[in-house]
């Protein structure tokens, strides 16, 4: 249809000066007119775009084949792209579930799927992608702690959700854009962080935690090696040892086990006894 069209826009540039020799003038001018009239029907399509067409201000279609075309000029034309976008959204400063100032950010890959609503249900569908997906990322950083140390009964945050954070993610995202066309093929967690003003003091924390974790390690090993060293000096009969004898060597080892220095020995040239 369109090198049809193509054909005919070119016969009448040509026509009008043949005719002009024949008839006169005013043949001249208006086939001018019919030939502008023609060329501004042609239209090229290319591939993974759409043109969105309204004729008097009624939605006649959309086309989504690549090609070349000619259509009614009088149709007004909108170009929507069909391939698949990346939005990498800066991190923005939002609430955790428990009021904790953090750093979040997200990777989204969407593309347009519905042109009408893409075209007539918002006033600019790239930045109604981007205006909601800082609302999904609002929303999703209010429903989870960063972590789970001040909320142990939270089975789920956002620093070890994974995939099921990052689900719920894509869910609320889809059901936000829908309204716009947009389909969600994607979307993850690209940053998160504590912000700046509670950075330090978190990381301390973190490391408390993971001292106090190591050491309660440490001590239920100590705990399990006295109690077996115990137990087969009773079983072998190395030795006999009394209460009091038993309370100075657990101690002692524990001393030794749970230090985080290497033990300085004292070597006992005496008797037992002494």
């Amino acid at each position: 249809m369109g090198y049809l069209g193509l054909l005919c826009s070119l016969l009448l540039l040509v026509g009008p000066v043949i005719l002009f020799f024949l008839t006169g003038f005013h043949w001249l001018f208006l086939l001018l007119i019919v030939n502008v009239f023609c060329w501004m029907g042609l239209l090229i399509v290319n591939p993974n775009e759409s043109v969105v067409l309204v004729l008097f201000g009624k939605y006649s279609g959309t086309i989504k084949q690549n090609g070349f075309y000619w259509i009614n000029p009088f149709f007004v034309r909108k170009k929507i792209s069909l391939r698949a976008r990346n939005l990498n959204s800066d991190p923005i400063k939002v609430n955790d579930k428990l009021g904790n100032p953090i750093m979040i950010g997200i990777v989204l890959v969407w593309k347009v799927d519905n042109t009408f609503k893409a075209a007539f249900e918002v006033d600019d569908y790239i930045r109604f992608v981007d205006v909601q997906s800082e609302a999904a990322i609002r929303k999703l950083a209010g429903a989870y702690p960063y972590d789970n140390f001040d909320d142990d009964q939270a089975e789920i945050s956002l620093r070890s959700g994974g995939e099921e954070v990052n689900g719920e993610l894509e869910n609320e995202l889809k059901e936000r854009l829908a309204i716009a066309g947009i389909q969600v093929m994607e979307a993850r967690i690209a940053y998160l962080a504590y912000a700046s003003e509670i950075a330090n003091a978190m990381l301390r924390r973190q490391q408390a935690t993971a001292i106090v974790a190591a050491r309660q390690k440490i001590v239920e090993g100590a705990v399990g090696m006295v109690e077996l060293a115990l137990s087969q000096l009773s079983k072998k009969e190395i030795i006999n040892l009394d209460e009091e004898k038993k309370a100075a060597m657990v101690s002692n080892l524990m001393v030794v086990l749970c230090s985080d220095k290497d033990a300085s020995p004292v070597i006992n040239t005496g008797t037992l006894h002494q």
